[in-house]
């Protein structure tokens, strides 16, 4: 009798002949050391998926009841460990948000450029990391060059290259430098050269093509179902970005384009991240050349955001400053409520469901990480493909282990 492909397979389906259980991971290579498929086997067709993902016991949620708002910016940064400075952003939104802060104009625009060098940096080692695990290494090392080019960006602004832990409460750890700026604009004149090649290299590359087109298929229906977003929702014809439907920073007043496909395979996903790192260029171009003067910091806002460390070098008001904004003791006091907020990182919506209580600790910071939701949707988009197709559609969803048992 033939097997129902399109339901998860009986649990004592196990036991029928013929039919047999492999761990594919996490020694596996395409598993990167932290993620685990138990998968069922009629030969080596698939007939279901058990997804694992307590390999990275982490309890980060549970730090953030511990940690005041600022303290917990290094711990959303190894969340997605692959764009940091995105998670940064999008916890230090949904904070500001409760407490009502309004960023400064030179903030917004700084971040928004972060934001989008984040999601060049995670969709290119999307690409290189899938292609190498698909048996192709030259595109790797293209798209890891230029990865290192936007660490030395984030370095020359934080002092750190990879866990940069650089926004604070209503502004950021240091103002940038014109030698920021020069860099930014560097990276701008160089990388679409670079960009050009790793694009001819993954999606012109036949057996790339053939080991992802038709491969992994998402229905629009079945990614609104359950849950996904970003490119591997756009990618089966979900036309949401919240930088666009929910604007925040500076992406009400830039010029981008939201990019779809609606083949929902494989090789649309990739695409469909390709095709956004051009629109991340256009975005950072059009940010960089309105960069206003000013400061980094919030003002206006009582102790909730820190002052300028040039006020707390310089002057006593900005060394009390300072000095209440970090002791437990004589922290501002927050609001008493809660609230949902998002923004769009380079794997999808990324959000957090804050609880306060009034202190300057969240009561309760649960987060939505767009990778738990994509790897929930692996079994279904397995079933009926082969094993060989695996490293593929894993690949395709770019699942950050961090994210997943948090």
């Amino acid at each position: 009798m033939p097997l129902d492909l399109t339901e998860p397979a009986d649990p004592s389906s196990t036991q029928r002949e013929g039919l047999w259980t492999l761990n594919f991971g996490p020694q596996h290579p395409a598993t990167h050391t932290t993620l685990r498929l138990i998968l069922t086997l009629d030969g080596e067709q698939v007939v279901d998926v058990e997804p694992d993902i307590g390999f990275l016991h982490s309890g980060f949620e549970k730090l953030g009841e511990v940690l005041d708002f600022n303290q917990y910016v290094t711990i959303v940064d190894r969340m997605n460990y692959i764009s940091p400075m995105a998670n940064e952003i999008a916890w230090h939104h949904a904070v500001e948000e409760m407490l009502g802060i309004e960023l400064t104009p030179r903030t917004k625009c700084i971040r928004t450029i972060f934001a989008e060098l984040m999601r060049i940096h995670d969709h290119l080692l999307c690409l290189g990391t899938c292609v190498l695990d698909l048996g192709g290494a030259t595109a790797f090392f293209y798209a890891f060059n230029e990865r290192e080019k936007i660490y030395d960006i984030c370095e020359r602004a934080s002092g750190q290259r990879f866990h940069t832990s650089y926004t604070r409460v209503g502004g950021l750890l240091y103002d940038v430098t014109d030698d920021w700026v020069r860099m930014v604009q560097e990276f701008l004149r160089t990388f679409p050269k670079a960009y050009a090649d790793v694009q001819k290299l993954v999606m012109k590359n036949r057996i790339f093509i053939e080991r992802t087109r038709d491969v992994g298929y998402l229905s629009k229906e079945a990614a609104i179902n359950g849950g996904a977003t970003g490119p591997v929702a756009r990618a089966s014809g979900v036309e949401r970005d919240l930088r666009r439907d929910e604007p925040y920073l500076l992406y009400d007043d830039l010029d981008f384009d939201v990019i779809c496909s609606t083949a929902g395979d494989c090789y649309a996903r990739f695409h469909v991240r390709v095709l956004e790192i051009a629109e991340s260029l256009k975005i950072i171009t059009q940010a960089i050349a309105r960069l206003p003067s000013g400061p980094v910091y919030a003002e206006g806002t009582g102790k909730e955001a820190m002052p300028d460390k040039r006020e707390v070098y310089q002057s006593i008001e900005g060394l009390i400053h300072h000095f209440e904004s970090i002791m437990p003791n004589r922290q501002p006091a927050g609001p008493k409520e809660e609230l949902y907020s998002a923004t769009e990182s380079p794997n999808g919506e990324l959000g957090y469901y804050l609880v306060s209580d009034g202190s300057y600790r969240a009561y309760r910071a649960r987060t939505r990480p767009p990778s738990l939701i994509h790897f929930s949707l692996f079994p279904s988009m397995m079933r009926g493909y082969m094993l060989s197709d695996v490293v593929a559609v894993l690949g395709s969803l770019n699942i950050i282990a961090a994210e997943l048992d948090r």
